[in-house]
Formats: C-alpha cells, sequence, structure tokens
C-alpha cells in the first residue's frame, strides 16, 4: 500500500539535564547527557531519510533543538514539560490544526531505528482510521505508533503502555496493526538495555555505538 504523502513524525525531547539516570551505574552526568543528545541524532538521522512529510520536535532542550534544525525539523515547545505523553498530545493537536493526514509518535532513545524500518512501519498503514504500532521488545512500552489521523486514539505513554494502547484503539472502533521491527524494539533506559545495544551487531554502524565504544564500553 502506498504511504499518504503528509504523515509528520512527533519527537518529545526531555531536557539533557541529568538525563537517563537509571544508567548512573554505568555512565556519570556528563556521559549521560551526552549519550541522550546522540540517540536523539540517530533518531533524527533515520527520520531524515524516511518517507514523511517532516518531522516536529518537542523540546525546551537547546542542544536539541540544535539537532532538530540540523536535520531541517520544526521545534516546538508546547508542554514541553508535561511528559512524554502530553508533549506527543501537543504535537498532535499541532497537527490536527493544520489538517495533517497521520503522526508517527517515537521516542529519542531508539537508535538502532533505520528510515528502512519506518517506511516499513508507514507502508503498513490501514486507511484512516487506523493505528499502527511498533513495540517494544518486552511488549510493555510503545516505541512507534502511527496515527491517522493524527488524533485518532488518545495515546498515553508509560513503562506498559503497549497493550493499553491496544486497547484504547479498539475501543475507538479500530483494529490495531502490529509491525514488530527490532530497531524500533531496542530503546535504552535501563543498564540491560545498554548491554543489548553492545551486544546487537547494527546493520549500520551508529553515533551512539562510537559513542558507547569511546566510554570503554
Amino acid at each position: 500500500m502506498t504511504a499518504p504523502p503528509d504523515i509528520w513524525a512527533a519527537l518529545p525531547v526531555k531536557e539533557f539535564a541529568n538525563a537517563k539516570q537509571r544508567l548512573s551505574t554505568l555512565l556519570s552526568q556528563p556521559q549521560r547527557e551526552s549519550l541522550a543528545a546522540t540517540m536523539l541524532e540517530d533518531v533524527l538521522a533515520a527520520l531524515a531519510s524516511a518517507d514523511l512529510a517532516g518531522v516536529i520536535v518537542n523540546t525546551l532542550d537547546p542542544i536539541a533543538t540544535d539537532l532538530a534544525h540540523r536535520y531541517n525539523g520544526r521545534v516546538i515547545t508546547d508542554d514541553a514539560r508535561s511528559g512524554h505523553t502530553g508533549a506527543v498530545a501537543a504535537i498532535a493537536r499541532a497537527l490536527t490544526r493544520e489538517g495533517r493526514a497521520g503522526m508517527l509518535a517515537l521516542p529519542g532513545d531508539i537508535p538502532r531505528v533505520t528510515a528502512a524500518e519506518i517506511n516499513a512501519l508507514i507502508a503498513a498503514h490501514q486507511p484512516a482510521p487506523s493505528f499502527t504500532i511498533a513495540p517494544a521488545h518486552d511488549e510493555l512500552g510503545s516505541n512507534g505508533v502511527l496515527c491517522l489521523p493524527p488524533e485518532a486514539v488518545p495515546l498515553r505513554f508509560g513503562d506498559n503502555s503497549y497493550f493499553p494502547h491496544l486497547a484504547v484503539a479498539r475501543r475507538h472502533g479500530i483494529e490495531p496493526t502490529i509491525v514488530p521491527l527490532p530497531g524500533f524494539a531496542l530503546d535504552i533506559d535501563h543498564p540491560e538495555d545498554l548491554q543489548a545495544f553492545l551486544r546487537a551487531a547494527p546493520e549500520v554502524p551508529t553515533r551512539t555505538l562510537a559513542l558507547l565504544h569511546s566510554f570503554g564500553l
């Protein structure tokens, strides 16, 4: 199925100060901040090469803002400090106001994601209203969520959002399309995620992997 031409990526980014505190047993604060920024750049690079109409980054972080602009992304700040859910909802509202066809929400800590995977997720969509999702590796998180139109399904992210998202889509009369993808699946939040990332052999070397090797990992 041909992807609609007007799908926008929604990327909420917390401020990098004190980022990734769950990795504090492995990395110092400056290293964690650098890791968060580098993972975001890997994700932005993949999005920039994918079949998307554009990218909106919701952030107040100056480094994230500079990175977004470097990859031709738009930056908004509405509800940027209201958590992942609130930041994505703000992007969805903006896209709805603009009459955009769809929104692909994803986090900035999935550095193994590729443009090919993003295109595969988009290509799997059904006609609007529709809901397509790429789960985290543990089937707890929702690491890629494609809504046509942008507010087709109310989203609520968290440590256990995958099955609740399936349920809420069905309550809205939409049968979810599930697309497991390895790059989407591996978000880096915990030490075990970092170890899994280091064990994985990405088809394309990432900036994140090079950074972690520079830390001696």
